[in-house]
């Protein structure tokens, strides 16, 4: 991925003690019932150092609150010009990791200029403090002439006070870095234009970055899609001159017992809906309908980086779905990878089509486990709000993913299979139809249909990220206004807990 327009983040290090630095980060409790001063979170710093930050707060209206910022002058006793704070809400002495994680986010962002912050958020959560101070730091300025380029320095460097008795410091950071710089790569490649990530590109730059970390790398042009029977893949891509593709990216563990999971994300490059067109306000954001297969991509080479004890297996169909003589239309039979025919009423309904020929190649390799996650049902932001992704599948694996899918940030939550919408899809002359003549549980409807494509006694978990992967608002915590990197996240903490537990 091109990243000469921006550094990989400001620089992360561990220290034991709050040192001499351009700017200090606090967290700030609000006081018990609204009555006195917020007050400092976390340790590193003398109680009457601490003191004297949340007098100073509250007189520039510092209340504590979640996310609030304020900058103040640095008091006596602290080696810094300034002291910015960040609330956490409360009062609490332990404030969930994701709490911290957006603080961090929140105060980076408003340290642009600043070449060197220490803060003591790290002493309440080390590896969210990390993400968050990476991730809200974060910068794609690729296509910006001087014209409109940031005409100030990114955040250089943070360093992050550990509290005492800390189990590896270095090992968590390091960790965290990586984690964060996979979500980075994510966001890079939704926020890179379609005029510049078409389907053969894509596959070009995510093979690029799968040898780069040492994994297995596959492509299949669309001549290979056309001879090996991928119909919905070539269905929604021959519309346009820029033709399909299928990438696939394997991490092996090395150990013989080795649990495996397979990774599917939806490549569309960019969704004008096909022949089903759709209306022109918003269509620039279709620019981000390959989310889930940036978020796999990123996951899979994190995987290798992290050497997690997992088989990691991502097969990602990538495609651009445009309107023009060769375009599938409405009333067209696929078959799908597999033999499963598919009538197609509308076109605009084409990532389940692409993931069904993928999570069948997927299953070829027997995983233990399948996890497909994609841009897929504007139906997804009507149900949850453009924040929480959708989470569908076999009850308890979907449960599974949801809780850890929270406990990371995400967000994720557990979504039913209402067996009624499953007669919805059937079709007057194929297997299936690809949408039902209704527009009610359409996100449910979706996931129902990509189930007739998982593999027998496999685990399978469908997240829905048409909203949360890409943020057409503005910036909130570490957060940034176009690709936010959802769901790498939820799904190498995924990976990891089947690593960890079967």
């Amino acid at each position: 991925m091109t990243t000469s327009s921006r550094r990989l983040g400001p620089d992360l290090a561990v220290v034991d003690t709050v040192t001499e630095t351009d700017v200090l980060v606090v967290g700030l409790h609000a006081a018990a019932g609204g009555d006195g001063d917020p007050t400092v979170a976390g340790t590193g710093l003398s109680q009457d150092v601490a003191t004297a930050i949340g007098t100073a707060a509250a007189a520039v209206g510092a209340t504590g609150s979640v996310n609030q910022v304020h900058r103040i002058p640095a008091p006596a006793g602290v080696a810094a010009t300034s002291v910015v704070t960040v609330g956490l809400g409360g009062p609490a002495t332990d404030p969930a990791g994701d709490v911290i994680r957006q603080a961090a986010g929140t105060a980076a962002r408003t340290l642009e200029g600043v070449g060197r912050a220490v803060t003591t958020l790290s002493t309440l959560d080390l590896a969210a403090a990390a993400e968050g101070f990476f991730l809200g730091a974060y910068r794609f300025e690729e296509f910006r002439s001087d014209k409109t380029r940031s005409t100030s320095e990114p955040l250089g460097s943070v360093e992050l006070v550990v509290a005492d008795g800390a189990i590896d410091p270095d090992a968590t950071l390091t960790h965290a870095r990586h984690v964060a710089q996979a979500v980075a790569t994510a966001r890079d490649f939704v926020n890179t234009p379609p005029s510049h990530l078409f389907p053969e590109e894509f596959a070009d730059r995510a093979a690029a970055l799968g040898r780069d970390a040492g994994l297995e790398v596959e492509i299949l042009d669309d001549e290979a899609l056309v001879a090996g029977g991928y119909g919905g893949i070539v269905g929604v891509g021959k519309g346009s001159s820029r033709l399909p593709r299928l990438v696939r990216l394997i991490h092996r563990s090395g150990a013989a017992d080795a649990k495996t999971v397979a990774l599917v994300g939806k490549g569309i490059t960019f969704d004008t809906g096909g022949i089903s067109i759709k209306p022109a306000a918003g269509m620039e954001n279709m620019t981000s309908d390959m989310g889930g297969a940036a978020a796999v991509v990123a996951t899979v080479v994190l995987a290798a980086r992290l050497g997690v004890g997992v088989d990691v297996i991502a097969t990602v169909p990538m495609a651009e779905n445009m309107p023009s003589s060769t375009a599938q239309r409405p009333g067209d039979v696929l078959t799908q990878y597999g033999g499963t025919t598919v009538e197609v009423i509308n076109t605009d309904a084409e990532g389940r089509l692409v993931l069904a020929d993928a999570m069948v190649r997927a299953a070829e390799d027997s995983p233990d486990y399948l996890i497909d996650t994609a841009t897929l049902t504007g139906a997804q932001m009507v149900a949850l709000g453009t924040r929480t992704p959708g989470v569908m599948g076999t009850d308890g694996f979907r449960d599974r993913v949801a809780a850890i899918s929270r406990r990371v940030g995400e967000n994720g939550w557990a979504m039913p299979f209402p067996e009624e919408l499953r007669a919805d899809l059937k079709s007057r002359v194929a297997d299936l139809a690809n949408v039902t003549n209704h527009r009610w549980g359409g996100m449910l409807a979706a996931g129902i249909f990509l189930r007739e494509f998982v593999g027998e006694g496999i685990e399978w978990a469908h997240i829905d990220v048409a909203g949360p992967a890409f943020n057409t608002g503005g910036p909130w915590g570490h957060t940034p206004k176009g690709g936010t990197g959802v769901p790498v996240r939820t799904m190498i903490a995924v990976i990891e807990d089947i690593a960890a537990l079967g």
